[in-house]
């Protein structure tokens, strides 16, 4: 069993699982890497645009993981979405709270 970062929670409530291990969808394929430069997101809260491009199954857009996920991309969803209040990143994936996105 590997640990599991816990789910990213942002400003306006938008939800999301995101995990790099040796198990999941990530570059690199390993547990602990110092840096990451694609992630697995998972069952997101709601519909998010910029994810879709990786979707493991577009029908059910909130019921399916997203493979080698960019970093750049998952720190873009978190911005759009106010920043980050609770849950982890994995290294490597660009980190911005809720005040550096303005909403202090």
């Amino acid at each position: 069993m590997y640990p599991k970062n816990k789910h990213i929670i942002c400003v306006d409530g938008f939800k999301m699982s995101v995990q790099a291990n040796e198990s999941a969808y990530c570059t690199p394929r390993i547990t602990d890497a110092e840096s990451y430069t694609a992630v697995e997101v998972g069952y997101p809260s709601a519909e998010e645009s910029l994810l879709l491009p990786f979707a493991e199954d577009l029908e059910r857009p909130t019921q399916t993981v997203y493979g080698w996920v960019p970093t750049t991309v998952v720190a873009l969803v978190c911005a759009k979405h106010g920043g980050i209040v609770e849950g982890a990143l994995p290294p490597g994936v660009p980190t911005f709270t809720s005040a550096q996105c303005g909403n202090a």
